[in-house]
């Protein structure tokens, strides 16, 4: 596009020009009146967004919610009001989080005016669950690519389970929207990687090659070939010259629906600000362009220059009724397509209602083990392994598998048709990540959007890697169980590199993540129980590689306690000396402390506490019952940092953590240096005892 663009208002101007300089006009005036935000992409791909909605995107603006809608995913999330016009002009009707319409559009023009403000629906990045039609929360570089690969698995998946008897219940496509920031991040590489090597050809990424970042030109530090990059992982790679050059992006499309052996990109050349080079205009990711350059860019558009958040007639409902006359028959057509299949396969129609809903069938906990007494004990994974792998088969919509890890980490399923989830093979729930946590996170995030129920599976060490998807995870209250095992210095040998060490206090500080360190294998068993049974929060479920002692239930109070996140498991007669704390495999050493003390005549309290977000949900009654206030000597023992556990020692306390790093060696010797053994955990109990009463 070249010289001054036509009128609005002149005759001949096409509906689809008219829809296209209308997502451009509402994303100068929202970041103009925001005073924040990014007008370039926006407007740049604007013509390309217009055309896949309009003419590609099987989606009823009507019914949001519909199971196989295509999904579009905006990973450039700071390209956020390109989305918000979309929505607003498709007509989007909003829901609320139990599918019911509020009556009231996702995203209307007030909402578009309230760009950025507090509590609006146009927040400065898409939030899930806060504007509909946003399919993941985006804004962190390349997650959206992530969460996009997660999205085509499970399409495959559910496809593989549910398409039966001459139904398709599911045979839709996943869009992606990402920029160059996006292809520098690793997790787009990691995803890229696994989504080539499993073909997955219901996958499109749509890559704005403007060669600007925040910086100013990529060339200052990418200046690799894309697109071979993605043919060496196996893509399908189309170019396409000019992002206004709206017909050969619609073939490019074609040709990636007509595509069923691989994954596609697109490569978008655009000039960022406009799709344009309008001289001044093309800044990189400017903030509000002021308002002589927003009246020569409306100039130079055929725009009215003083017109503000103008939706033309002509241009309101062009794209919902085409959106609208392509998805609605096909959404229409599905629901009576499931009305024949519950007769026909009535068992199914209830897994996928459940699915759905992230609900779990009755009886899906009935073989969960209950652990004899047994000194020796096992490792919190193995005890993982059996629970898992005794609920997997009630629950067909469980699926996922560890960063190359799955002999260690014990998250291989090994029931009746738990076979892995390959190119060729969609009906298995064993999913091979590699070694790629980043992507392996940001993969359950898009599984869970899209109805599963993921697990993960790494070392504790390695949850650095993982960080961003497991906080996009809490933020959308996605049930993504995240199992983390190796979890102390008894990961021994190995040594600090792989002895985590600051990781639990970083996990525990995620809001509405539950972070959960059981201390024997029926406290996994409830662990395990309370994850699947929570489906609006991500639980990081904390294991250890190393065996330890399965406590006798009839001597110590019952794990169910864990549900409350911290109880009373041992107790004696009489007023408190000192309450003894413990988490996870430190729990055995503090439980045979207070049983050598009480011999000694000293009246200790041992509290297992293995979710801290549990434990502060109860009610400060109960929290004083299993802490009391008056009782000051109290030491907590854990193989972690101690930043956070003040709170629960008090100004009188004490505790036996780790200052640094770790060390390598055999774990008994590790155990001694760093103070984990039962004749320190008492000899500093009486100190505090002591100190206390002078």
């Amino acid at each position: 596009m070249t010289g001054t663009a036509p009128s609005v208002f002149d005759e001949g101007v096409s509906l689809d020009h008219l829809g296209i300089d209308t997502i451009r006009m509402l994303a100068i005036d929202a970041v103009q009146q925001a005073n924040s935000g990014h007008p370039g992409t926006p407007m740049a791909l604007a013509p390309i967004g217009y055309t896949l909605w309009r003419d590609h995107l099987r989606y009823d603006p009507a019914t949001p919610d519909w199971p196989n809608r295509d999904r579009f995913v905006l990973s450039a999330g700071h390209a956020s009001m390109l989305l918000y016009a979309l929505i607003h002009l498709a007509g989007i009707d909003e829901i609320d989080d139990h599918g019911d319409k509020t009556g009231r559009p996702a995203v209307s023009l007030d909402d578009i005016k309230a760009f950025r403000q507090l509590d609006s629906r146009t927040p400065g990045h898409p939030e899930y669950r806060k504007t509909t039609g946003v399919e993941t929360t985006t804004g962190p570089l390349g997650q959206g690519c992530g969460n996009s690969v997660g999205m085509a698995v499970a399409a495959r998946m559910l496809a593989a389970r549910f398409n039966k008897g001459g139904f398709t219940l599911f045979d839709h496509d996943v869009y992606v929207f990402a920029g160059d920031g996006d292809m520098m991040e690793g997790v787009s590489h990691e995803a890229a990687s696994l989504a080539g090597h499993l073909k997955l050809s219901n996958l499109c990424w749509v890559y704005d090659n403007n060669h600007i970042t925040i910086e100013g030109a990529t060339d200052l530090a990418f200046s690799e070939n894309v697109g071979r990059r993605f043919e060496s992982y196996g893509w399908q790679v189309i170019c396409v010259d000019d992002a206004n050059d709206t017909a050969a992006f619609g073939r490019a499309v074609e040709t990636f629906k007509s595509t069923d052996d691989r994954p596609t990109l697109i490569v978008v050349h655009s000039v960022i600000g406009y799709g344009s080079p309008i001289q001044g205009t093309s800044k990189a990711h400017s903030d509000a362009m002021g308002a002589d350059v927003i009246r020569a860019t409306k100039r130079f558009f055929g725009w009215p220059e003083d017109a503000q958040f103008m939706v033309p007639d002509a241009a309101r409902t062009v794209l919902h009724d085409a959106m609208a006359g392509r998805g609605n028959p096909l959404r229409v057509q599905w629901e009576a397509d499931l009305a024949c299949y519950r007769q026909a396969f009535p068992d199914l129609a209830f897994q996928l209602d459940l699915a759905r809903r992230h609900g779990l069938p009755e009886g899906w906990q009935a073989d969960i083990p209950v652990f004899p007494a047994d000194s020796a004990g096992l490792a919190s994974r193995d005890a993982g392994n059996k629970v898992l792998n005794t609920v997997a088969p009630h629950l067909p919509m469980l699926a996922g598998g560890a960063a190359d890890l799955a002999p260690s980490t014990k998250t291989l399923l090994n029931s009746d048709g738990a076979a892995a989830f390959t190119a060729a093979i969609h009906d298995g729930r064993n999913i091979h990540f590699g070694v790629r946590e980043h992507a392996m996170g940001a993969i359950a995030n898009g599984m869970a959007l899209s109805g599963l129920r993921p697990f993960t599976g790494t070392f504790l060490a390695f949850a650095d890697y993982m960080r961003p998807p497991i906080r996009l995870a809490a933020m959308m209250n996605l049930p993504v169980i995240f199992v983390f095992t190796h979890d102390s210095i008894g990961v021994g040998e190995d040594g600090p590199t792989h002895q985590p060490i600051e990781q639990l206090a970083s996990l525990r500080a995620i809001p509405g993540l539950n972070t959960i360190r059981p201390g024997d294998a029926n406290e996994v068993a409830v662990a395990w129980r309370l994850a699947l049974q929570n489906a609006d929060e991500p639980t990081a479920l904390i294991f250890s590689r190393q065996a330890i002692p399965t406590l006798d239930r009839t001597r110590y109070a019952a794990a169910e306690g864990l549900a409350r996140g911290g109880y009373i498991l041992a107790d004696c007669a009489g007023d408190l000396d000192i309450i003894l704390i413990g988490t996870g495999s430190e729990l055995a050493l503090v439980v045979a402390a207070h049983e050598r003390l009480g011999a000694d005549g000293v009246r200790s309290r041992v509290v297992s506490l293995p979710s801290w977000h549990l434990f502060e949900q109860q009610d400060e009654a109960y929290r004083n019952q299993v802490l009391p206030k008056a009782v000051g000597a109290r030491l907590a023992v854990e193989q972690g940092a101690p930043m956070g556990w003040d709170r629960y020692v008090g100004p009188d306390g004490g505790m036996i953590m780790m200052t640094g790093f770790g060390a390598s060696a055999p774990l008994a010797s590790l155990q001694h240096r760093f103070g984990f053994t039962v004749d320190n955990i008492c000899d500093v109990a009486r100190r505090l005892i002591e100190k206390r009463r002078t």
